[in-house]
C-alpha cells in the first residue's frame, strides 16, 4: 500500500511532559503524518471476537497506534467483510486467515510465535502462526510507522529460540531484590497485590518486544508463594497477561515441603527422591495448573548463596531438577535450573576458584537432565561483571538444553544511576566462538539450540522493573530492556539498529536527538568498564555490602571468590592449567590454548586470566598500572562529556524527562570521578609506582575540606581510604551541631563550576547551603541524591542505599558559571539530620573546560 519512506522529518513539535511509562509504545504523532492518512487502512480486521484472545487485542492495539501516530480513525471488526476498495488491515492466525480468505499463494514458513507481514497491495497482512505471533506482528507493523517507515514490505520472521523469559527478583513483602525503580507490581505484605494495572502494562511493553513469559518472584524464593491464598494471586497476574501472550512461571524454594505454607502438607523432608515429597511437588504442581493452565513452568536456584537444594541430600542437582520436570511434564511447563551454584572458598589455597564451580558441577552430569530441563547459565563465569570471557559452561554439556542469562538491572554496573548500555557487552558473548571439537560454535547457536541440535533453549533477562513510571529507574535504561527482546528473538541483531529503533519510538524522529543518544550510549559501556575496572579486572565495587560504588579493597581477603589477588607487585587471577586454577581448560583446546598463553590472551581480560607484576607491559605499549591509571582517567573524562551531549538536546524532547535524565548524567559525572580517584589511589598506594602524567594524588583545583576553617566540623578519616580525596572527609562535631567550613579563594578572577563532594548516607536528610562572600551560591539536600534546584522538582535515585561514608554514599554536586575573584571567601554551612553528619570531602574550583 504506502511506498515511500518518510524523509521531510524535520524538527518535530515537543510533545507534552511525559513520565516514562508509555516506554517505547507512546505511538506519538509524526511529521507529515496527514499526507498519509488516506492510504492508511481505515478497517481493522482481527480474526477473534474474544476478548481475552492476543488476536483481539491486537485488533486494538492497531487501533491505538494509528490513531495516536497518524490521527487516524478505524473500525474494529472481527470477521471478513467487503468495504470497497477502503484499505484495510487483518490480524490473525495463518489457519483463520485461510477460513476467512482462502490460502496465501505464498504460505509463509513459521514456526511457533513466528509471523508473517505484508504492506503491499490494499491489504496489510499480519498472519501469526499462533495468537501470539500475530500480536507480535501487529507489534511489528505499528513499530515501523511509527519511526516513519511507510515502505512496503513483505516478510516472514521466526523466533531463533522458545525461551524468552524475564527473571523479576520480587519477594513476598514487596521489596526486589536488585531492584532500583521502587516497589514490586506483583507482591506486597506477604501477597500478591490486588490491583492489576501494572501486570498488564508491563505485559503490553514485554509483548511488543516478544518476551513469552514472566517469572514474577524472586530466584531466592519464599515458600509461601504456594500458599492458597497466592496461587489464586498468581492466577490473577497470569489473566492480565495471558491476552498478550505472556505466561506467568514462578520460582521455587527447594525446602518448600518442609515450610508451613497455607493450603499444603508439612513435611519433615524436601529430599527429591523421597516419595512423599514427589507426591507434594506433584500435588502442589496440579493445583497451580488448575488455576492457571498455560504456565510457563519453574524456575529454580539451589545449592547456591545458601540456598538449600539436593546436595543437602547428596543427591545430584540433576536429580533436583528432574524432580520438577516430572511434575511439570504433564502440563507442558519447562525447569529452567540456573547453573549459578557455588560455595563460599578459601582464598589462601591458590588453585580455589569460583570460576569453576558451573562446569564443575554441571559437566560431569551432561544427558541427565529431563528433556523439559533448562540450564540457565550468566554470561560469564562470576557474577554479571562489566567483562568476563563467555561462560565455558555453554560448551561444556552439549547433550542439555542450555540458556543465557543476562543481566538488565545492571546490578555492578550503576544500577541504573550510571547510564550504561549494555547490548555491546552481552554481544561480546553472545557472538562469542567457543570452537567446540574445532567447529564453529558461537554462543548464540549454543543458546538456540542450532549447534548441538536442542529442541529448547533461549535467553532469560534479569530485568526487577518496579512502581516507579520508568519501569527501571531510568527513561535510558529502557534500552536495554526493549534490546533484550529483540536479541531474545534474534541474537544476531545489531546493537546499534536496535538503539536507533528505540530512540526513534521512545524520543522521536528528529535527526540530531538520535545521532547524539546513539553516540552518547554507545560511549557509555566502554567508560564504565574504563572508570570501573578495565583489563579484566572486573568490577571493581563493594561485594561486600551494596555493589554500587567502589571499594577494590573489598575484592580479596573473603570468601566470595571475586578475587583480584593484588598485592604490592602482583594482580590478576592466574587461571592457567598448569600453575593456576586450570579454569582455562575448562574451555575446548583451541581456546584454552589462547587463554593459558599470556601473549595471545586479550589486553580487556588479560587479568581475569593471568597473575603479572604491575610492570607488565600491555600489546598497546603501557605497563599494567600505567593502563590503569590511564583508562580509569580517560572513562572518567568520557563521563563528563555525557552532560553536555545530553544538555545539546534541551528544547528537542519533552522537559520532564530531558531534566530527570540530566539530573542522572549530573550524578554520572561527578561518581565516577568517585570511581577513578578511589581506583587510581588505591593501586597507586599498593603498588607505590608513580603516575607517569602525574595525575594521580594532584588536585590543583580542589579545597579539601579538611584545610578549611572549620567550626562545628571535625576531621575524620575515611574508610575505605581511598574513597575520600587526601583520605579524609569531615564531619559535624555532633548530630546536632550545625557546622560551618569557610577558605579563602586563591584563584584568578573568572567564571568557574563550584563543585562539592560530599556522602549521602541513608538514615539522615543533611542540608546544606554554599556562600560566596555571604551570597548563597546554592543549596541542597541529601536525601538519597534528593537534589533542589531553583524552580526544579526533587529527583531521587534508586541505588542501593549506603549507612556509610564510603564510596556508595560519594557524590558531587555541581553550581555552574560562578563569577569570583581571588580572595573571595567561600562558605558551606552543614545541618546534620539524623545519622547522617553532613559529611563533606572537598571543593573543587573548575575552570571552563577542566575536568576534574
Amino acid at each position: 500500500m504506502l511506498r515511500t519512506l518518510l524523509s521531510t522529518i524535520g524538527l518535530v513539535g515537543l510533545a507534552a511532559a511525559e513520565n516514562g511509562l508509555a516506554g517505547w509504545l507512546r505511538y506519538a504523532p509524526i511529521p507529515g503524518a496527514e499526507r498519509y492518512r488516506a492510504q492508511l487502512p481505515s478497517h481493522i480486521v482481527a480474526l477473534n471476537a474474544t476478548a481475552t484472545s492476543p488476536v483481539y487485542v491486537a485488533g486494538q492495539e492497531l487501533e491505538k497506534g494509528l490513531q495516536g501516530i497518524f490521527g487516524k480513525q478505524c473500525t474494529v471488526h472481527h470477521a471478513h467483510g467487503h468495504w470497497g476498495a477502503a484499505p484495510q488491515v487483518v490480524v490473525g492466525t495463518v489457519d483463520e486467515y485461510t477460513k476467512a480468505y482462502g490460502a496465501l499463494a505464498d504460505a509463509p514458513e513459521l514456526i511457533e510465535d513466528g509471523f508473517w507481514l505484508s504492506t503491499k497491495g490494499q491489504t496489510v497482512q499480519i498472519l501469526g502462526q499462533n495468537e501470539r505471533g500475530a500480536l507480535y506482528g501487529a507489534f511489528e507493523y505499528l513499530s515501523m510507522l511509527a519511526q516513519g517507515n511507510v515502505t512496503e514490505v513483505a516478510y516472514a520472521t521466526n523466533p531463533a529460540a522458545p525461551v524468552r523469559w524475564t527473571n523479576e527478583w520480587n519477594n513476598m513483602d514487596g521489596s526486589i531484590e536488585r531492584g532500583y525503580a521502587g516497589a514490586s507490581i506483583f507482591f506486597a505484605n506477604g501477597v500478591v497485590v490486588a490491583n492489576m494495572t501494572r501486570a498488564a502494562e508491563y505485559a503490553r511493553l514485554l509483548s511488543s518486544i516478544r518476551i513469552n513469559a514472566v517469572v514474577i518472584n524472586n530466584v531466592n524464593a519464599n515458600a509461601t508463594l504456594l500458599s492458597t491464598q497466592n496461587i489464586e494471586g498468581i492466577g490473577r497476574v497470569a489473566d492480565v497477561m495471558r491476552p498478550y501472550g505472556i505466561q506467568v512461571g514462578i520460582s521455587l524454594y527447594f525446602a518448600s515441603p518442609t515450610s508451613a505454607v497455607q493450603g499444603q502438607q508439612n513435611l519433615t523432608t524436601f529430599d527429591p527422591l523421597d516419595p512423599s515429597v514427589v507426591t507434594w511437588w506433584t500435588n502442589v504442581t496440579e493445583k497451580i495448573y488448575e488455576r492457571v493452565p498455560d504456565m510457563a513452568g519453574y524456575l529454580v536456584k539451589a545449592n547456591s548463596e545458601g540456598q538449600p537444594g539436593p546436595i543437602t541430600y547428596n543427591r545430584t542437582l540433576a536429580e533436583g531438577a528432574n524432580l520438577f520436570a516430572k511434575a511439570l511434564q504433564p502440563h507442558g511447563g519447562l525447569v529452567l535450573f540456573r547453573a549459578f551454584v557455588y560455595n563460599p572458598i578459601n582464598e589462601s589455597v591458590w588453585k580455589n576458584d569460583r570460576a569453576n564451580a558451573a562446569v564443575d558441577f554441571f559437566q560431569p552430569l551432561d544427558g541427565e537432565f529431563d528433556d523439559n530441563v533448562v540450564i540457565q547459565i550468566k554470561y560469564g563465569p562470576i557474577d554479571f561483571q562489566v567483562r568476563e570471557p563467555a561462560s565455558p559452561l555453554f560448551a561444556a554439556i552439549p547433550k542439555s538444553n542450555v540458556a543465557i542469562e543476562l543481566q538488565i538491572t545492571p546490578e555492578y554496573l550503576g544500577q541504573q544511576c550510571h547510564h550504561v548500555y549494555l547490548p555491546p557487552l552481552w554481544k561480546t558473548v553472545l557472538d562469542f566462538d567457543l570452537r567446540k571439537d574445532n567447529e564453529s560454535s558461537l554462543v548464540r547457536d549454543i543458546i538456540t539450540g542450532k549447534r548441538f541440535n536442542k529442541k529448547l533453549g533461549g535467553s532469560a533477562g534479569v530485568v526487577n522493573v518496579g512502581t516507579n513510571q520508568t519501569w527501571l529507574g531510568s527513561h535510558l535504561s529502557m534500552s536495554n530492556l526493549y534490546a533484550y527482546g529483540r536479541l531474545a528473538w534474534n541474537p544476531s541483531d545489531d546493537s546499534t539498529v536496535m538503539l536507533q529503533d528505540w530512540t526513534r519510538l521512545t524520543f522521536g524522529l528528529n535527526p540530531s536527538v538520535i545521532d547524539t543518544m546513539v553516540q552518547f550510549s554507545l560511549e557509555t559501556w566502554p567508560a564504565y568498564e574504563n572508570y570501573s575496572g578495565n583489563l579484566g579486572i572486573q568490577t571493581l565495587t563493594d561485594i561486600l555490602y551494596t555493589h554500587f560504588g567502589p571499594n577494590p579493597q573489598s575484592q580479596d581477603n573473603n570468601t566470595w571468590g571475586q578475587w583480584t589477588r593484588a598485592d604490592g607487585t602482583q594482580i590478576g587471577m592466574d587461571r592457567t592449567i598448569g600453575n593456576g586454577t586450570g579454569f582455562s581448560g575448562q574451555y575446548p583446546p583451541e581456546i584454552a590454548a589462547m587463554y593459558d598463553n599470556l601473549a595471545s590472551t586479550p589486553d580487556n581480560l588479560l587479568l581475569w586470566f593471568h597473575h603479572v607484576n604491575y610492570t607488565t607491559v600491555l600489546k598497546n605499549g603501557a605497563t599494567v598500572i600505567q593502563d590503569f591509571y590511564d583508562q580509569h582517567y580517560a572513562g572518567a573524562a568520557t563521563a563528563q562529556t555525557f552532560v553536555g551531549m545530553w544538555q545539546s538536546l534541551q528544547g528537542k524532547i519533552d522537559t520532564e524527562r530531558f531534566t530527570d535524565q540530566l539530573f542522572r548524567q549530573v550524578f554520572q559525572a561527578g561518581h565516577s570521578i568517585v570511581w577513578r580517584d578511589a581506583i587510581v589511589n588505591f593501586y597507586h598506594n599498593l603498588s607505590g609506582i608513580p603516575d607517569e602524567a602525574k595525575r594521580v594524588g594532584s588536585h590543583p583545583y580542589r579545597i579539601e575540606a579538611e584545610s578549611m576553617v572549620l567550626d562545628g566540623y571535625k576531621t575524620y578519616a575515611v574508610q575505605p581510604f581511598e574513597v575520600a580525596s587526601n583520605f579524609t572527609a569531615i564531619v559535624t562535631s555532633t548530630n546536632t551541631t550545625v557546622g560551618t567550613a569557610t577558605a579563602v579563594l586563591d584563584f584568578p578572577a573568572g567564571v568557574y563550576d563550584l563543585g562539592v563532594n560530599y556522602y549521602d548516607m541513608y538514615g539522615g536528610n543533611s542540608s546544606y547551603c554554599l556562600y560566596l562572600n555571604d551570597k548563597m551560591v546554592g543549596e541542597w539536600v541529601s536525601n538519597s541524591f534528593q537534589y533542589i534546584g531553583s524552580n526544579e522538582a526533587p529527583r531521587i535515585l534508586g541505588h542501593q542505599p549506603s549507612i556509610y561514608i564510603d564510596g556508595h554514599s560519594a557524590t558531587r554536586v555541581t553550581f555552574g558559571n560562578v563569577t569570583l575573584a581571588k580572595g573571595d571567601m567561600l562558605k558551606i554551612v552543614g545541618t546534620p539530620s539524623g545519622i547522617e553528619p553532613a559529611p563533606l570531602d572537598y571543593v573543587v574550583v573548575l575552570p571552563a573546560g577542566v575536568v576534574d
